[in-house]
């Protein structure tokens, strides 16, 4: 169990725990556009979803999840929360989630689309897998490849909407790449260390179907020393971790 200031989150039939990734895309992803609708593709736990609904007051919160044990504790985690009544997860791959609609003709061009679309997706491409398969489809890239996440989120978002990833350092060039072709232009990038001498991990992005914006590029360190947080990392997660 992972409490929070304003919820829970039991995690213990989840292959991946929470951890400093979810959080962070939660606690930093843009809310500026005033979201009405939600989606959180692979949400696992429903970290992510519990945190965006404290922060916005979107009414509907749609979440993902293919794996069945991680899809039946996020939904409890959903129903134990006090959004309960705008928290939504289907079990369901992300193909199927795109091609639904189409099983009714009438709503073909007529497919739910949101303002925000979030996902901290499984990006390790190494070659070599556990013994646990249920971490491996957690965790491994091939579960859910940045082409198809990005096509998804092209058909999903709605014109003004926000896509928002954290993803390793070393595929933001790629990612942006491939966003591009789908004319979907970042907004605002933030780098993340551990520690000020430590390399660049990840990158948080927001992508928006507007080319012209004003980008924003910064980085963020997030320990001074062990268990030692910056002063910019502690604004960002403040309002959820119950110690900061």
């Amino acid at each position: 169990m992972f409490k929070f200031k304003q919820f829970t989150v039991e995690q213990d039939r989840c292959a991946m725990k929470i951890g400093t990734d979810g959080v962070l895309l939660g606690a930093w992803t843009p809310i500026t556009n005033n979201p009405f609708s939600i989606l959180d593709i692979g949400t696992g736990t429903g970290i992510i979803a519990l945190m965006l609904a404290q922060r916005s007051n979107a009414e509907q919160i749609d979440a993902l999840e293919i794996d069945e044990e991680a899809y039946e504790q996020s939904v409890d985690n959903f129903e134990n929360s006090h959004w309960s009544d705008r928290l939504f997860c289907f079990h369901a791959g992300l193909d199927e989630f795109v091609e639904e609609p189409e099983d009714d003709p009438s709503d073909s061009e007529l497919a739910q689309q949101y303002d925000l679309i979030v996902s901290n997706p499984p990006f390790y491409s190494e070659d070599y897998k556990s013994d646990n398969s249920q971490r491996d489809l957690a965790r491994f890239q091939d579960a859910m490849p940045f082409e198809d996440l990005i096509e998804a989120a092209d058909l999903l978002l709605s014109e003004n909407g926000i896509f928002s990833v954290i993803i390793p350092f070393k595929g933001e060039d790629r990612f942006l790449a491939i966003a591009k072709e789908y004319e979907l232009y970042p907004m605002k990038i933030t780098r993340v260390k551990g520690t000020t001498t430590t390399e660049i991990k990840r990158s948080l992005l927001a992508l928006s179907r507007k080319e012209n914006y004003d980008l924003q590029i910064d980085e963020l360190v997030i320990e001074i020393a062990r268990h030692i947080y910056t002063p910019e990392y502690i604004a960002l997660v403040k309002d959820f971790y119950l110690k900061m």
